[in-house]
């Protein structure tokens, strides 16, 4: 199993965006897929040992976030990001890429303000926002997204690697 830089996986995200239909990506929105992907491939890998990229997400007031990510990116503000254009993504896991393609697919139709609200009611933020380690750790979001996710999907993952 492979651990990504946040940022390949945030650059990943960017490459599906298309500019000139104005569907860019702002540093919000981001984060958010960014988690939801990291949620997602916890459950699908089964082994905190793994996450799918070593940074780590914390919880912050609009939600989880990447701070290295978030940094990068901040002078953006609520704009969008410039998409990436032909990136090469062929060190990503060809069943890597398969679990977030799904996720854009699913999430990326959200606003970036509804994803914002969607990781409210989730346990990994409301159990880390407002506490001394406001880290989200891999095991927080194997337990959570290990329920949320239908049981066939997450084993085609596994039984595939």
């Amino acid at each position: 199993m492979n651990v990504y830089s946040a940022e390949i996986i945030a650059d990943y995200f960017r490459s599906r965006t298309d500019a000139d239909v104005g569907d860019l990506i702002s540093n919000l929105k981001l984060q958010k897929l960014c988690y939801y992907a990291a949620g997602v491939m916890a459950a699908a890998r089964q082994n905190d040992e793994f996450p799918l990229f070593a940074e780590p997400i914390e919880a912050w007031q609009h939600g989880p976030v990447v701070p290295a990510i978030y940094h990068k990116f901040k002078e953006h503000g609520s704009n969008g990001i410039p998409p990436i254009v032909g990136g090469d993504f062929s060190d990503i896991d060809a069943r890597d890429r398969a679990v977030l393609d799904d996720v854009y697919n699913f999430y990326g139709q959200y606003s970036a303000w509804k994803l914002r609200n969607m990781t409210h009611e989730e346990a990994p933020w409301l159990n880390a926002y407002d506490q001394a380690d406001d880290t989200i750790t891999t095991a927080a979001l194997r337990e959570f997204f290990s329920q949320e996710f239908d049981e066939d999907y997450l084993q085609s993952y596994r039984t595939a690697h």
